[in-house]
């Protein structure tokens, strides 16, 4: 094997020590010019934006409304949100585990004022009132002179002013007047 002067190998050592300090500089410039890459930078700092849910909280809690709440939000956090309930709010009889999804309304009934079914539900008994503020569209509809169309109407007047406040307001749902008011004030509370 032929032998390799001193000098050379020295030059051959100092060539390949240069080799490996340009490499080494060039590694860490594309590695920072990565690490400034906008979209690498906007992933780690922002992170998904919570979606938010409008919900109508009504009945029986301290300032009924609109509230916006997180995604995956329940019926209990809509009511937490509205102040709690009052008092005699009849939380029993709502589901407080329940989602809440966006434009849904919460309806808090009173205490011994939860709507039963409407009218007839023993025989011989005096029918039990259908209430105003928690009452479905088929418990609407079984009141006397109230089509599917007149309780749809109630709903949406629910829907779009909140709870009702007094048994009177229901002259202002389009398609009852004051005779059919007289008549539905013995069948309904609030």
């Amino acid at each position: 094997m032929p032998q390799i002067s001193r000098g050379r190998a020295l030059a051959y050592v100092v060539a390949l020590l240069v080799g490996l300090v340009l490499a080494g500089r060039l590694a860490l410039r594309q590695g920072d010019s990565k690490a400034s890459h906008p979209a690498v930078v906007a992933i780690r700092a922002e992170p998904a934006p919570v979606q938010k849910l409008l919900v109508h909280v009504v009945g029986a809690v301290r300032e009924p409304g609109l509230y916006r709440l997180d995604d995956g939000s329940r019926v209990d956090d809509a009511i937490r949100a509205a102040g709690g309930p009052k008092p005699k709010a009849a939380l029993e009889l709502v589901n407080l585990a329940a989602p809440v999804a966006d434009g849904q309304q919460v309806i808090v009934p009173l205490r011994g004022k939860a709507a039963t079914g409407g009218l007839g539900n023993v025989p011989g008994a005096p029918p039990q009132p259908v209430h105003l503020n928690s009452a479905t569209l088929e418990e609407l509809d079984t009141l006397p002179g109230v089509g599917p169309v007149t309780a749809q109407k109630i709903l949406d007047y629910r829907t779009e002013h909140g709870a009702f406040s007094s048994v009177d307001e229901l002259d202002s749902v389009p398609g009852i007047g004051p005779a059919r008011l007289a008549e539905l004030k013995k069948l309904v509370d609030l």
